[in-house]
């Protein structure tokens, strides 16, 4: 199987980067064909210019964008991989999102009525946060999440979501708790 992996955190040594290696390790190890799109690492542009809106409108796509739709053109399974920042994702992330997800590629609409065009392929998302699942769920904040990306981004844009994993407290996880985290994302590939 085809797959992509998109990750957005900008240090090497974070945990993070530990469940990008966990992620890409099972990939191999199953002999799946693997991309990794390291959005800090190749510099990607998140700016969402007037350029970029007056040619999504036309159809077109700077070549950044282009290489990055070919990508998930080409992926069967994508993988996100992202730390939740001040409730939501990290400015790279969220402008990878806006101009790559761009009307015609990600969506559109007939007759008034939205269509993702990104069916067929398969998602899991790994979020990093640092507060617990139950301060999240008293402030209502674990459905925000779910509902803002989940429904508002991958959804929408036609993904089938295999699972989203929402990893709490990870700036003070014991190793006990990153070996559990690594054995779910095993178990998901």
């Amino acid at each position: 199987m085809r797959h992509l992996i998109i990750y957005a955190h900008p240090n090497s040594k974070s945990l993070n980067h530990q469940l990008l290696e966990t992620v890409t390790e099972s990939l191999r190890s199953a002999n799946h064909e693997i991309e990794i799109r390291d959005l800090n690492q190749i510099n990607f542009n998140p700016v969402m210019s007037l350029e970029d809106m007056q040619g999504q409108r036309m159809g077109k796509v700077a070549d950044d964008v282009q290489t990055e739709q070919d990508f998930i053109s080409w992926a069967e399974h994508i993988t996100f991989i992202y730390p939740i920042w001040w409730t939501g994702m990290p400015a790279v992330m969220k402008g990878y999102i806006d101009r790559v997800f761009s009307y015609g590629f990600a969506y559109r609409y007939d007759q008034g009525i939205q269509k993702g065009l990104l069916t067929g392929k398969k998602t899991v998302i790994i979020n990093t946060h640092g507060k617990s699942h139950d301060e999240y769920e008293r402030m209502g904040m674990d459905k925000a999440l779910s509902l803002t990306s989940d429904q508002g981004i991958f959804l929408y844009s036609g993904f089938e979501i295999i699972q989203h994993f929402f990893f709490d407290q990870a700036d003070r996880a014991s190793s006990e708790d990153v070996e559990i985290w690594k054995e779910q994302i095993r178990n998901c590939y």
